[in-house]
């Protein structure tokens, strides 16, 4: 997005740090998690400057080959390992906390996909989730996959691993198929 964008070193780490720990972010601050998890471990924040200056230190053409072809296939797969992967953690943090199972939910759906919606509204685009993508019905579905599993006594890693295959496989079925949800007829 910041190579799309046109944007200098400072507005790549932005959108990725923005994009690597804001739904985190909201995630604790709803549940009154101090400090939040990057501001104790700051690792987290590194991984996504160091990611930011290497796309940025690749310069555009290579940015452009990565997001074209078959590189760019691979960041969409990466990206719906990560949105799975964050989606169960996310729902995990929040059970832990002692929320109930519907907020879990929802916690990690948000988790999973409000640091793209965040990037997204800084980048001044549309955001990935409001233009018919499945992707926040991924997340939902891994999500509610572990919460209902482990409200029946399913040990919580087990869940866990079915929540995230999920989610990664309806995400999988979206790409290679080329699924979208239905949008609301538009009147102009």
């Amino acid at each position: 997005m910041a190579a799309r964008k046109g944007m200098d070193p400072f507005g790549f780490a932005l959108l990725a740090t923005l994009t690597g720990v804001g739904g985190g972010t909201i995630r604790d601050l709803l549940i009154g998690t101090r400090p939040v998890f990057w501001v104790g471990d700051p690792t987290d924040v590194l991984v996504c400057l160091i990611v930011a200056e290497l796309v940025f230190a690749l310069g555009p053409k290579r940015v452009a080959m990565m997001e074209g072809g078959r590189q760019g296939r691979v960041l969409l797969w990466a990206d719906a390992l990560g949105l799975a992967l964050f989606a169960v953690s996310g729902t995990g943090k929040a059970l832990a906390a002692g929320v109930p199972a519907l907020s879990a939910v929802a916690l990690g759906t948000t988790t999973a996909t409000f640091g793209g919606i965040i990037r997204d509204i800084f980048a001044g685009t549309t955001p990935l989730v409001l233009r018919q993508e499945i992707y926040v019905t991924a997340a939902a579905l891994g999500a509610s996959v572990m919460v209902a599993l482990q409200a029946m006594g399913l040990d919580p890693f087990l869940s866990a691993a079915l929540g995230f295959a999920a989610a990664f496989s309806l995400r999988a079925l979206a790409l290679l198929r080329g699924w979208s949800l239905p949008a609301f007829p538009r009147r102009d």
